[in-house]
């Protein structure tokens, strides 16, 4: 990646740290995925509303580094309208590209800011928490899911 190009993506996860989207408790979700991080102690429960086979909405609450609360934050916006089949897909995708870096030339869209996590494989665990968290929610998983 190009400097220019990893300054934008810096950017943009520092302003989902910041200002993090669907950071809120969802009222009327039907489903809860809880992820932890004993080693760092991020910790997430991610709250989806399903309608059918649809994820209808998706928040987050939780604290973390900012890695981790960004990713969040921009996985609730990427899985609104997908189905649970969509979901597990895109979590396959980014869970590529944040191990090794390959973006997929379909399908992550704004998520490829995460791309460049590869380099750093202690904060790898930082940016997949919250989507662990997912797949146990529309899962419908009883207990929480953890990076170790």
């Amino acid at each position: 990646m190009s400097d220019e190009l990893d300054e934008l993506y810096q950017e943009v996860i520092l302003d989902h740290c910041k200002k993090p989207r669907n950071f809120r408790l969802l009222e009327g979700a039907t489903r809860l995925g809880e992820g932890y991080n004993p080693l760092c102690g991020d910790n997430y429960k991610v709250y989806v509303k399903m309608d059918g086979e649809v994820v209808a909405d998706a928040s987050f609450q939780g604290s973390g580094c900012c890695i981790s609360k960004a990713s969040a934050s921009l996985m609730t916006d990427a899985v609104k309208g997908r189905t649970k089949t969509e979901v597990k897909a895109l979590f396959a995708l980014v869970h590529d590209m944040i191990t090794t870096g390959r973006v997929a030339a379909q399908g992550v869209g704004k998520l490829a800011v995460f791309a460049g996590v590869h380099k750093f494989p202690a904060r790898v665990k930082c940016a997949i928490l919250a989507w662990h968290a997912l797949v146990a929610a529309v899962d419908g998983a009883e207990t929480p899911v953890s990076t170790e």
